[in-house]
């Protein structure tokens, strides 16, 4: 089996890494065990949504905020992020370090449980970010797919989940279920004909998905 850590070592040492408030995020992050994307993710995502230009994200997952002020990098100009949290600590230092990047008019918090508030959004996005209970993403999927448009750009992270998702050598038993459901997901996106679908591995596996519009669905029928 190929060890990639030492690849996504090497790639955090050669990108050009963040400044400013993204930079002071990292720091906070790794001294307080904040989980947030990896370098190499976020790194491909800006290369991704400034090919894009996305007008409307969702994020499920907000944490402290890293990942949405560094997605409105590549925002459409007047364009809006939603970002869902459920852990009252991460949504006040989100809200805080939104502020502090002078994004409160881009960047909405919504509170409440992932399921429950995707459940009653009504809206259509043109990205959308899964980084949220791994155990929930095929629960995840069927909301993401009825709001994102065609052409529109689904990433799931974390999707190998240290290796455990890819052999059965590196799972850890209290992980089991987890792994199980997250096997689950991959079959279920890689196979759903609304999507075309990659899976990356970096940082700690990306999963990258376009919805194809209606005719490209019927001429691959």
């Amino acid at each position: 089996m190929i060890n990639y850590e030492y690849i996504n070592d090497y790639i955090r040492a050669t990108i050009k890494p963040n400044s400013g408030l993204l930079a002071e995020l990292e720091k906070y992050a790794a001294e307080n065990h904040v989980p947030i994307i990896q370098p190499e993710v976020a790194a491909m995502m800006k290369v991704l949504g400034n090919m894009n230009r996305p007008g409307r994200i969702l994020e499920v997952g907000t944490a402290i905020g890293y990942s949405s002020i560094l997605f409105s990098g590549f925002l459409k100009p007047g364009g809006i992020i939603d970002t869902i949290e459920r852990n009252d600590l991460m949504i006040e230092l989100a809200r805080k370090n939104i502020k502090s990047a002078g994004l409160q008019d881009t960047i909405n918090v919504i509170a409440g449980d992932a399921m429950e508030v995707l459940g009653c959004l009504d809206k259509q996005y043109d990205m959308i970010f899964l980084d949220a209970a791994k155990g929930q993403y095929s629960e995840f999927l069927e909301q993401s797919k009825r709001m994102l448009v065609p052409g529109g750009l689904l990433v799931s992270d974390n999707v190998l989940y240290k290796g455990m998702i890819a052999t059965d050598e590196l799972v850890v038993r209290r992980k089991k279920t987890i792994v199980t459901r997250m096997r689950s997901f991959l079959k279920k996106l890689c196979q759903d004909e609304s999507f075309e679908t990659g899976i990356i591995p970096i940082g700690d596996g990306v999963a990258l998905s376009y919805k194809k519009n209606m005719e490209q669905i019927s001429e691959e029928a």
